[in-house]
């Protein structure tokens, strides 16, 4: 980004993980395979003044080797007060408006997580810390800054603590941004992305459903995929986006009544899907029918999920 338009990111407090200077692509979309690339030749971090800021994201070009980030040890919660800048009650990205939680208690979710690497090093996040690729930190949508959390790879079983101190992601499909050293510890640096299990850790509450504690492994294809398109009180609605949902993947879209909140919800979804991949082109699909705010589900064979998504 350039620095005026960082400046102007600033102040709509999307920080590093949420803003572009028009003609940018979408901030930190490598949820894809696109940092599988090969690094160009360039600095591994922005620096100021000198005309020689990355132009794309990915991992370092030098730095500490990934064995040494296996052992960057995961920070310690701890009381802290709330960022003065990266907690509005709202914010707008994209035209999008993304409200943030006056807490975060009894917080979890399911869903695909991705990173954010060299080209936001050492910019400013949306609590106005320097972004720091190789510490454990992470960026969500709608968490007080700061927040501690557990985030756990559903597949592989790893398990790591990261402090959320920054906006994002803006992707569609994602629900945290994790640092690059987060990243390799969780071992989604080399797809770009994974599911996850993100768990905010309570520093005024007793441990509950096992505390901050990780969720056990998966069995290999034991998680199934869906894009949530929405939840309706008016069956409809629920037809009408049915309708889109089966013009863009037809056979796996479905209407399903639930119960929530004393409410019977007509909830649309497509799935099961195969994974991230699949679930980026549903999305994308979605996307171009007019749909913006559908949601990844994951879910585990039996049914069981961290959230009901949108519904």
């Amino acid at each position: 980004m350039k620095s005026a338009a960082r400046l102007v990111c600033i102040a709509l407090l999307a920080g590093a993980a949420g803003c572009s200077p028009p003609g940018d692509p979408l901030p930190r979309a490598q949820g894809s395979r696109a940092t599988q690339a090969e690094p160009p030749d360039e600095p591994f971090y922005a620096k100021r003044g000198a005309g020689r800021e990355p132009t794309r994201d990915g991992p370092p070009i030098s730095g500490p080797s990934r064995a040494e980030l296996m052992r960057v040890p995961d920070p310690v919660p701890g009381p802290e007060p709330q960022s003065r800048y990266g907690n509005p009650s709202s914010y707008v990205v994209f035209g999008r408006t993304y409200r943030t939680l006056p807490s975060s208690r009894g917080y979890v979710e399911r869903g695909i997580a991705s990173w954010y690497g060299r080209k936001f090093h050492k910019r400013l996040t949306s609590s106005r810390e320097p972004y720091d690729m190789f510490a454990m930190t992470a960026a969500h949508r709608s968490l007080p800054l700061p927040t501690y959390v557990r985030v756990t790879h559903l597949e592989n079983g790893r398990s790591a603590v990261v402090r959320v101190n920054d906006r994002g992601p803006f992707h569609p499909g994602r629900i945290i941004d994790l640092s690059y050293a987060a990243a390799v510890k969780l071992g989604i640096a080399d797809p770009g992305s994974g599911p996850v299990e993100v768990r905010a850790i309570g520093l005024d509450e007793p441990p509950r459903d096992g505390g901050s504690r990780p969720p056990p492994r998966a069995a290999p294809g034991a998680l199934r995929y869906f894009v949530q398109v929405g939840a309706y009180v008016d069956e409809r609605n629920a037809t009408r986006a049915y309708g889109l949902a089966e013009g863009v993947r037809p056979g796996l879209a479905s209407v399903r009544p639930i119960t929530k909140g004393g409410l019977i919800l007509h909830r649309v979804r497509i799935g099961p899907l195969s994974g991230p991949d699949e679930t980026d082109r549903v999305l994308e699909g979605l996307d171009a029918a007019g749909v913006h705010n559908a949601q990844v589900v994951i879910e585990g064979r039996g049914g069981e999920t961290a959230e009901d998504g949108n519904a």
